[in-house]
C-alpha cells in the first residue's frame, strides 16, 4: 500500500476584510503554525497542507472546487479564526464533494489577562466565529467531524488523526475496485446485496470473474517461479511435522502467483471466492489469500463483497498502525465461565493479527471437495479490538461496529488447523450478541487491532451511513429504541425523495 504521508489535508481558516491587514497576516502566521505542527505530529499519517485564509465568496467557492479536483487531497480542516460570516461558505461547502474536519480551536491557550485589549479580542475570537460557520454547516446538513479544544492537547490531535485515516479510508473506498471469483455463497442473504447502491453510496466497483479467468493466470508461471516461491514458504513459516507436502505447496505457490498477477493487473484492491466454485482449482485458496491480505488486500469469503470492501478500507486506514487487520468470522463460542468467541474461518484469516510466526500447515478442508489445502496456522495477540460488519438493510447501508477484548485461550489447540482469535466481546457475550443480532450484523467481519470505534464511526458519518455501535454501555432496551427511530428516520427520508 502507499504511504499515507503521499495523501493531503488541506488546511484552511476563515475571516473577512473588516479586521484590516496587519490582522489578517497574523491571522495567516497562526495558521500556518498550526497547520505545521498538525503535519509534523507523527500521530497523524497524513500531509497537512495550508491553503490559505479564506475572506469572500469568491475565494471558498475557489478553494473548494480545487479540493474537489486535486487527486491528492482527501478532505479539508476548516478553522474560523476570527469571525467568518457564514453566507459566504454556502456556495462553496454545497460544491464541495471532499469530507472536512471543523476544528474548534484558538491559537492561544490561555488569556494573557493583565493585557487584553480590544486588538487581541478581534484577533482570537473563534468562540464565536466557529459558531457561526457551525450553524451554517447544521443548517445545510453537513456531514463533517466537529473537534473542539487546543489545538495541541494531544487529545485533539489524536481526534483529528483518527479523521484523517477515515478520510484516506473514504478516498480509497472511491477508487477500490472488487473482483468477485465465482458469485455468492448460493442461498445464502447477508454475502449479498445491491452492488450498484453500494457503488452509488461508497464508490467502490464490484465485479465478478470465473474461475477459468484465474486458472489461465496461473497456467503462465513457469515451474521455476512457483518453486521460487515454494523456496519463500520454506524461509518464511515454520512447517510443522509431517506438513512439508511439496506438491501441496506448488499448488498453493501457483494460486497465489495467478491470484496477485490478476489482481495487479486488473487494479483491483480486494477480492471474494467461495468453496462452491473452484472449478479449475485443485485446491480452496488458503496461504494465498492469507498472503495477499498482509499485502493489504482486502478479501471475503463465499462472494462477501461488502466485507472484502471493509477489510480493504480498514487495512488502508490503519497504514503504518501497530496492530493488524483482518478478514474474520464469529465461528463458535464459549459459553462456561466469561462468555468468550472463537473467531477464525475455514482458512483466510490475515498473519498481520499473528502473535508469532505462523505454522504452514496441510490439512483436509472437509468442504468443497478439493484437495487438501495449505493454510497458516497462528494465534492472535491479547489486546483490544474491534470488530466491524456491513449490511445492507435494503434502503440504506449499515455499518455495526462491536468493541472486544482479546485474550488468549485457555488451553492449546491442537487440533485446530486454522488461524484463530479468541475474545471477550464488550459489554458481554450476551449482549452483545443479542445486539449484534438486533442490528442485522453478518457473521462475517472486518477484525482489527489497530482501529478504534471512533476511526470507524468518522467513516461512517463522511460515507454518510448508519452506524449502530456495541461497546461497554450498550444496554438493549436502548439499542432496540435506537435501531427503530433509525428505521422511521430513513423511511421518512425516502419518502422526502419521491
Amino acid at each position: 500500500m502507499k504511504p499515507l504521508k503521499s495523501l493531503e489535508v488541506w488546511f484552511v481558516t476563515g475571516s473577512q476584510h473588516l479586521y484590516g491587514p496587519e490582522t489578517l497576516a497574523q491571522v495567516k502566521q497562526n495558521s500556518q503554525t498550526i497547520a505545521g505542527a498538525l503535519d509534523g505530529e507523527t500521530v497523524v499519517p497524513v500531509s497537512i497542507v495550508f491553503q490559505g485564509v479564506m475572506t469572500t465568496s469568491d475565494e471558498i467557492r475557489e478553494l473548494c472546487r480545487r479540493a474537489n479536483n486535486a487527486e491528492v487531497c482527501i478532505g479539508l480542516v476548516f478553522w474560523m479564526h476570527t469571525f467568518s460570516p457564514a453566507k459566504m461558505w454556502i456556495a462553496g461547502l454545497s460544491a464541495l464533494t471532499k469530507p472536512f474536519l471543523h476544528l474548534h480551536t484558538q491559537f492561544n491557550r490561555e488569556l494573557p489577562w493583565s493585557t487584553i485589549d480590544m486588538d487581541f479580542m478581534n484577533l482570537n475570537q473563534a468562540a464565536h466565529g466557529d459558531r457561526e460557520f457551525g450553524f451554517l454547516t447544521a443548517r445545510l446538513r453537513l456531514p463533517r467531524k466537529v473537534v473542539a479544544g487546543y489545538w495541541g492537547d494531544p487529545v485533539i490531535v489524536s481526534e483529528v488523526a483518527a479523521w484523517s485515516r477515515a478520510a484516506a479510508g473514504w478516498h480509497e473506498a472511491q477508487h477500490l475496485k472488487v473482483a468477485r471469483f465465482g458469485d455468492n455463497m448460493r442461498e445464502v442473504a447477508v454475502t449479498d446485496g445491491d452492488k450498484v447502491s453500494a457503488e452509488a453510496r461508497f464508490g467502490f466497483s464490484v465485479n465478478g470473474y470465473g474461475v477459468g479467468d484465474l486458472t489461465a493466470r496461473m497456467a503462465t508461471f513457469s515451474d521455476g517461479e512457483v518453486d521460487g516461491l515454494v523456496k519463500e514458504y520454506r524461509d518464511t513459516y515454520r512447517i510443522a511435522q509431517g506438513h512439508d507436502k511439496a506438491d501441496s505447496m506448488r499448488t498453493a505457490a501457483r494460486i497465489e502467483l495467478g491470484l496477485q498477477a490478476f489482481l495487479e493487473e486488473g487494479g483491483f484492491g480486494a477480492f471474494t471466492d467461495t468453496f462452491q466454485d473452484l472449478h479449475g482449482l485443485d485446491q480452496l485458496p488458503g496461504i494465498a489469500v492469507q498472503r495477499l491480505m498482509q499485502r493489504g488486500y482486502g478479501f471475503g469469503g463465499e462472494g462477501d463483497w461488502k466485507t472484502a470492501a471493509l477489510v480493504r478500507i480498514m487495512k488502508v486506514m490503519a497504514e503504518g498502525m501497530a496492530g493488524g487487520t483482518s478478514f474474520m468470522e464469529d465461528y463458535t463460542y464459549d459459553l462456561g465461565g466469561t462468555a468468550t468467541v472463537l473467531g477464525s474461518h475455514m482458512l483466510e484469516v490475515c498473519p498481520t493479527i499473528a502473535a508469532d510466526t505462523p505454522s504452514l500447515e496441510v490439512h483436509p478442508l472437509g468442504i468443497g471437495g478439493k484437495a487438501d489445502p495449505v493454510r497458516l496456522v497462528f494465534t492472535a495477540p491479547s489486546g483490544p479490538a474491534v470488530v466491524a460488519s456491513l449490511v445492507d438493510m435494503g434502503n440504506r447501508f449499515r455499518l455495526i461496529v462491536n468493541e472486544i477484548d482479546v485474550i488468549q485461550p485457555e488451553e492449546p489447540l491442537p487440533m485446530l488447523p486454522v488461524a484463530r482469535a479468541v475474545w471477550v466481546p464488550r459489554p458481554n457475550l450476551k449482549v452483545a450478541a443479542s445486539a449484534w443480532i438486533y442490528s442485522g450484523g453478518a457473521h462475517h467481519t472486518g477484525f482489527s487491532q489497530a482501529l478504534t470505534v471512533e476511526h470507524l464511526e468518522d467513516f461512517a458519518e463522511i460515507a454518510g451511513v448508519e452506524l449502530i455501535r456495541i461497546d461497554g454501555e450498550t444496554r438493549i432496551a436502548e439499542l432496540r429504541r435506537e435501531l427503530r427511530w433509525n428505521d422511521a428516520s430513513y423511511s421518512m427520508g425516502a419518502l422526502r425523495q419521491i
